[in-house]
């Protein structure tokens, strides 16, 4: 397969699962199979929760203006990164995590305001910097791996003091990078979890274990350690990208960022072409704060291929 279909499934992949699994949000395990017994037999993407058909959320609202920033400015920009997320935040988008909000409305500058949040609060390991990963993991790909874990971490502490989040944006991007070089991720990550910070290796070895299961997680899916592990959970104990995603929304509770971790590397496995197109074409990603901008496809797939050029 080209790297070009996989980089591009990565990126459409991720909006998908994230548009996808919005509606159950905070939902019971089995709503989706429940409400679509049959895949493609209903309209998957009928939207519902407060969320138009096809309509992504933050997830991948904070991946394109990562994206466009890496686009723009040439590379990794943080402070510019920061100020997109700050103008992003103060336009009122529909959802936006809790942790995320304070950090980018405390007044704080960019290399303070995450670390200041978690010194106070002691506690940032939610996944909101994973959600938001597919689009700077295709872009820093072809960099090598010390390059995309770098960047991974220092995108993730824009927003998370926990370096917990940051390794978890790290494996992601790692996982992204061997998938993108036709490598399989599942065999991959032994190697992988030796790139993680020794205070948080066994932990991430637990939730991606070949025989850990979502049910065994200790904290909400919502936090970054079940969050990747549901994730590759999904795509080991799957055989094609619809599979992958149904299950991640069927596992209930913070579904659309699982699905959209899992539509990113399910996306990066099996490639473009392999995400059905009722998923695809109502999609709709808009920008709060940018001049009333909405993407849909054709716009993912432009930023996929810049980015992986």
């Amino acid at each position: 397969m080209k790297r070009i279909q996989r980089a591009a499934g990565a990126v459409v992949g991720s909006a998908v699962g994230d548009a996808l699994g919005a509606p159950f949000e905070f939902g019971l395990p089995g709503t989706f199979t429940a409400r679509f017994p049959v895949p493609g037999a209903g309209d998957e993407m009928s939207g519902g929760g407060g969320w138009d058909p096809g309509e992504a959320t933050d997830d991948t609202q904070m991946a394109v203006l990562v994206a466009e920033s890496l686009l723009e400015r040439g590379g990794l920009d943080l402070p510019d990164i920061f100020a997109r997320f700050q103008r992003w935040a103060a336009s009122e988008p529909k959802d936006i995590g809790l942790q995320t909000e304070d950090v980018l409305t405390n007044g704080m500058t960019w290399d303070l305001a995450a670390a200041v949040h978690f010194q106070v609060n002691l506690r940032a390991a939610g996944n909101g910097s994973l959600m938001r990963a597919s689009t700077s993991a295709v872009h820093f790909a072809s960099a090598g791996r010390a390059a995309t874990t770098d960047a991974a971490r220092r995108i993730a502490a824009l927003t998370h003091g926990d370096r917990a989040a940051w390794e978890g944006t790290a494996i992601f991007h790692e996982l992204i990078r061997v998938t993108l070089e036709d490598t399989d991720p599942l065999a991959a990550l032994p190697d992988i979890l030796d790139l993680v910070h020794p205070d948080h290796r066994e932990r991430y070895a637990t939730v991606l274990a070949p025989d850990w299961h979502p049910d065994r997680a200790t904290e909400f899916n919502g936090a970054v350690w079940p969050c990747l592990g549901s994730a590759v959970w999904a795509l080991r104990t799957t055989t094609t990208f619809e599979d992958a995603v149904r299950a991640a929304v069927d596992l209930g509770g913070d579904t659309d960022t699982v699905a959209a971790v899992t539509g990113g590397l399910a996306g990066a496995s099996y490639g473009l072409d392999a995400i059905p197109a009722r998923w695809t074409q109502p999609l709709q990603v808009p920008l709060p704060g940018f001049d009333g901008r909405v993407l849909h496809l054709a716009d993912l797939l432009s930023l996929a291929y810049r980015l992986a050029d």
